[in-house]
């Protein structure tokens, strides 16, 4: 039996009495997917997370967490962890990026509520609630820079020279990110993971959430591998966090250009990051579709170190990468 049939028996099995239909919602860049449960008056959302390669158990902690914190996540209608199944809520089909794209004058309100709703979830923020966002873990992420983004994707191994470039530069990225203040972390905060909703936003795909550097999940949302503002823009929505984080007592610089020159640090790590997991989901699991986004990444990446004297000899190294020809034909 499939994972489609054993979801539709455990479906049976809740609903015996009540007819249904299921369509694809959508599916993320992990194992897991989700469906659409629709009856004659009102829709669920199935996710399927095959247990041997996917946990729900910390969807499910996390969604306890940010609900506590008044977040407008799905509520959990059933659940089956044995088969890796969650019934949850339906917070609509419509993202921000898609509400965006259609009309981008909308921005600066839902951006307000996204800022609102991030700073719900780092209020209650304390230790041994999530996973620490520690050395080790943002370290491993890095690496996925020269494996997957130079060696795979570019084909383009890095050299001694180069090593030792990534090697000072991650020292300097890691050591600004850890010295940062500690707080709730989503993880993916950004336009694809919330929902145009009853309050906005619906906050999904939460699944990953760590205690960790204060302006992670700031980086997601203005720095967002899925649309790009012009940096006015995203400069004044960092002042707007910055002024209500200060009234909400979180630990947030007293000075903004510190508080901005950590959130542009933390950006670095979290693009060289993406486009290390960009590459992987092409290479090891055959997503050709966020090799797309690749140049948003590239973006913000050389926009920050070209500003940073600490940076430079990582840009140096992204000139070096320009001309390299993805293995895919595909040209950035």
């Amino acid at each position: 039996m499939n994972r489609l049939q054993l979801l539709q028996f455990w479906l049976k099995t809740l609903y015996p009495d009540q007819s249904f239909t299921l369509a694809p919602a959508s599916a993320d860049a992990s194992f897991r997917r989700y469906f659409r449960i629709s009856f004659p008056e009102h829709t669920l959302i199935a996710m399927d997370a095959p247990p041997q390669q996917e946990d729900c158990r910390p969807f499910l902690h996390a969604a306890t967490v940010f609900s506590k914190a008044s977040i407008h996540v799905p509520d959990i209608i059933a659940q089956n962890l044995e088969q890796g199944f969650l019934l949850l809520s339906d917070l609509g089909n419509t993202t921000y990026l898609q509400a965006l794209n259609a009309n981008p004058d909308h921005a600066d309100p839902l951006y307000r509520e996204a800022i609102d709703a991030l700073i719900k979830i780092q209020r209650p923020s304390r230790k041994n609630v999530f996973p620490e966002y520690d050395r080790a873990l943002l370290l491993h992420e890095l690496a996925l820079f020269p494996d997957w983004y130079m060696t795979n994707h570019l084909q383009s191994a890095p050299d001694n020279e180069q090593k030792n470039v990534l090697q000072l530069t991650f020292d300097q990225l890691l050591g600004n990110n850890l010295a940062q203040p500690q707080v709730f972390v989503h993880r993916d905060y950004h336009s694809r993971n919330l929902m145009i909703a009853t309050p906005n936003p619906g906050v999904i795909d939460f699944q990953d959430a760590v205690f960790g550097p204060i302006t992670y999940d700031l980086v997601s949302l203005f720095k967002d591998a899925y649309i790009q503002w012009e940096e006015a823009q995203v400069l004044d929505w960092t002042i707007h966090y910055w002024e209500q984080a200060r009234h909400a007592g979180l630990p947030v610089t007293t000075d903004f250009s510190t508080f901005y020159r950590d959130f542009e640090f933390m950006g670095v790590q979290r693009h060289l990051k993406v486009l290390g997991v960009f590459s992987r989901l092409y290479y090891r699991d055959g997503k050709s579709a966020y090799l797309q986004d690749i140049p948003i990444v590239l973006h913000h990446l050389r926009q920050t170190c070209e500003r940073y004297h600490e940076l430079h000899l990582l840009a140096r190294l992204l000139d070096q990468l320009e001309d390299r020809q993805p293995a895919t034909g595909y040209t950035f």
